[in-house]
């Protein structure tokens, strides 16, 4: 990671000394551990506040919307996608961009090293394969495979698809991933049981919007759900709102999404909310062959017409 560091701040300082970007948006250390920031650089003296590891796991993309600048950006795999999907919708050129890409390995779940420490963190280091956790004068030890956020643990897409400077060797992807057990498991329930199960995923929700607000697909001027002329959806606690959020803000990810984590990441009540994004993943892939993010040339089954779609409703 250190090697990443040095070569992420020899690139930025690099296109902004020879003006090549306006700005360069990374990272930079959080003021808590395992919650890394967006960091916006202007000045090449300034590159030494970015910083790579595995509490990178916000998507940068999110900052991309609309900008003017030329711009340098880092992306692991699922954020260069987002890029990518970015540049179709017309959010952001190509030629504004220089695009730093970083292979990845995986993210840190805070979640998941949370929920195991009683004590307030206060380090948290990387150790070869392990996680050194330390709080309160504990130091607790976890191996690095069973704390990485669950996208990670079935990612396909390590490397940066697009990129115009890589800071590493680009690392294996992973095979022979099976990316939907989950979603097949929960479409052999019932009817009732499914309705049971989205009850159960959803119950904990408080609707603070983190998992939009960190999204970034969601770039609408105004949302649905804060939207009054008309109302789409309420803005209480009923169940029936908090389901209608989340089911309809799944469906405009769809074709979209490329599973970067971000929502669970944000999610303050540790809700899985991927399960609803990763069903219609599953759906595009297997019904139109299609993951998002991958070809610039190449519009999403959603946005086109092709006769030989697979709903005769189209015919």
């Amino acid at each position: 990671m250190l090697s990443y560091n040095e070569k992420i701040r020899h690139i930025a300082k690099k296109i902004l000394a020879e003006g090549k970007v306006e700005i360069v948006i990374g990272y930079r250390r959080g003021t808590l551990p395992m919650i890394n920031e967006p960091c916006f650089i202007k000045h090449p003296e300034d590159v030494t506040r970015l910083i790579w590891d595995r509490h990178c796991g916000i998507n940068l993309t999110n900052y991309l919307t609309q900008r003017k600048e030329r711009i340098g950006i880092i992306a692991k795999g699922c954020d260069s996608r987002n890029i990518i999907t970015h540049i179709i919708e017309n959010k952001i050129k190509r030629e504004q961009l220089v695009i730093i890409g970083v292979p990845c390995k995986g993210m840190i779940d805070r979640h998941k090293i949370a929920s195991q420490f009683e004590e307030e963190i206060q380090k948290v280091k990387e150790d070869g394969d392990k996680i050194v956790v330390t709080g309160g004068g504990i130091e607790k030890i976890w191996k690095l495979s069973d704390v990485l956020q669950e996208n990670c643990i079935i990612c396909t897409h390590r490397n940066p698809v697009i990129y115009d400077e890589l800071v590493a060797e680009p690392v294996a992807e992973q095979k022979d991933v099976n990316r939907y057990e989950d979603i097949r498991r929960i479409e052999r329930l019932s009817p009732a049981e499914k309705a049971e199960f989205f009850d159960d995923l959803l119950a904990s929700c408080i609707r603070c919007y983190a998992c939009r607000n960190v999204c970034p697909l969601c770039y609408c001027d105004t949302c649905f759900v804060d939207g009054s002329q008309p109302q789409w959806v309420g803005k209480s606690q009923d169940p029936t709102d908090i389901r209608t959020f989340h089911f309809l803000r799944a469906f405009h990810c769809a074709g979209r999404c490329t599973d970067c984590g971000s929502c669970e990441r944000a999610c303050p009540m540790g809700i899985k909310v991927r399960t609803l994004t990763k069903k219609l993943e599953k759906d595009c892939l297997e019904l139109f062959n299609w993951e998002a993010g991958i070809d610039l040339e190449q519009r999403p089954p959603l946005t086109t017409y092709n006769p030989n779609d697979p709903d005769d409703t189209f015919r």
